[in-house]
């Protein structure tokens, strides 16, 4: 597309990509122009009705976007909260709905003085670094077991000063048990044979991030409330985020454990039935 304006390489991205199926054409055109060329979103739009030249590797990126590669693994980076986090192949991209689970997390973290959090099955380090750079008095642990999504993890929380352990988040900080005030986890929950429809998701996100183990999905984020129990203090806070279709049988997990009180489902901007909360007897 060098030559073309702006405006209408845009038009010829946003058309290649639709026929592929990807799901916001014209904002990921937008996007991968803007990546180019090193300005926001807002100046591209800009730059477009200013009758600007499109930039050289456009036609390079749309192409690669069209075969359903991540634009987060292409730009190399995504945005969750207000942070722009490094990402690509070997570590979960973070999701918006995501977003919500960190706000229960660090409002915990906030109505304390010293607060001390971990985030369970890191990946990127989302979550741990929205807590760290929201909460500034708060000591932030991240476990992740991935030796990819641990070296992306290092890469987002090193500035942040999280602490962060490559460790099973079934075994993880066995000197710390009962010293946490908040435990937050995205785990992996996929059930087995629940395969995600989006390639980007399929064919891109880590398996290991995904399936949750067992037909159901449901062994890693149990494991999870059980560390969770070990490390809290007696009041502290528990949130784990979960698939809609397990809100149930996570809720029924932490009331039949006998060392939750206030078990609650907590919803995302959508209404979904996206996490569950607790507090630790």
């Amino acid at each position: 597309m060098p030559g073309t304006n702006l405006a209408e390489a845009l038009s010829a991205a946003t058309a290649r990509l639709a026929e592929a199926g990807v799901p916001s054409p014209r904002v990921d055109a937008e996007l991968l122009a803007a990546h180019l060329l090193g300005v926001s979103l807002g100046r591209v739009r800009a730059l477009a009705l200013m009758d600007a030249a499109s930039p050289d590797g456009l036609e390079d990126l749309v192409a690669e976007r069209a075969t359903r590669v991540p634009l987060q693994h292409i730009t190399g980076r995504a945005f969750f909260r207000h942070l722009e986090l490094q990402v690509g192949p070997g570590v979960f991209v973070p999701r918006p709905e995501t977003e919500t689970v960190a706000q229960h997390a660090i409002d915990q973290a906030l109505a304390l003085p010293a607060a001390k959090v971990v985030d369970l099955g890191a990946g990127s380090g989302a979550i741990a670094a929205a807590v760290a750079s929201e909460v500034p008095s708060a000591t932030v642990y991240a476990v992740e077991l991935s030796e990819l999504a641990h070296a992306w993890a290092e890469r987002n929380l090193a500035p942040l000063g999280v602490t962060l352990l490559r460790e099973d988040l079934r075994t993880a900080l066995s000197a710390h048990d009962g010293t946490f005030d908040v435990v937050v986890s995205n785990p992996p929950y996929i059930p087995a044979e629940a395969v995600p429809r989006e390639p980007e998701v399929a064919d891109h996100d880590p398996q290991m991030a995904l399936y949750g183990g067992g037909a159901d999905g449901m062994e890693l984020p149990a494991a999870t409330a059980a560390t969770a129990a070990r490390l809290l203090k007696p009041g502290g806070y528990f949130i784990m985020e979960h698939a809609e279709v397990q809100a149930a049988a996570v809720l029924s997990l932490l009331q039949a454990a006998g060392c939750w009180q206030q078990v609650a489902t907590e919803y995302d901007l959508t209404g979904r039935e996206r996490a569950t909360s607790a507090r630790r007897l």
